[in-house]
């Protein structure tokens, strides 16, 4: 029986085909980065943070509790960098700009 066809594609994987290259693909995945903050992070940092949002240029903002917090969380931002684009499975984090909760 040569010829057969394969069997049905799954639509999460048909959808991921579609979107890979694609402008919105690469929108969908810097929203994804925001719900890979906590875990990336740790619970000591993300109980004092929160990424409120990511820019097209790779730019991630993250509110902080405290100003202590801000400078401590600045002289890591290197590695908090590597660590969320590791979580999110590409270099989709660039920078990141702090702001003190509001």
């Amino acid at each position: 029986m040569s010829g057969r066809r394969p069997g049905p594609e799954k639509v999460g994987d048909a959808l991921a085909d579609l979107l890979a290259g694609s402008p919105l693909g690469a929108r969908l995945a810097r929203a994804e980065v925001l719900g890979h903050w906590a875990g990336a992070v740790g619970p000591q940092i993300a109980a004092v943070t929160q990424a409120r949002a990511i820019a097209e240029n790779g730019t991630l903002t993250v509110s902080v509790k405290t100003s202590a917090w801000m400078q401590e969380l600045s002289l890591m931002e290197r590695s908090l960098v590597a660590k969320v684009n590791k979580s999110a499975g590409g270099d989709v984090v660039k920078k990141i700009r702090w702001e003190l909760y509001r």
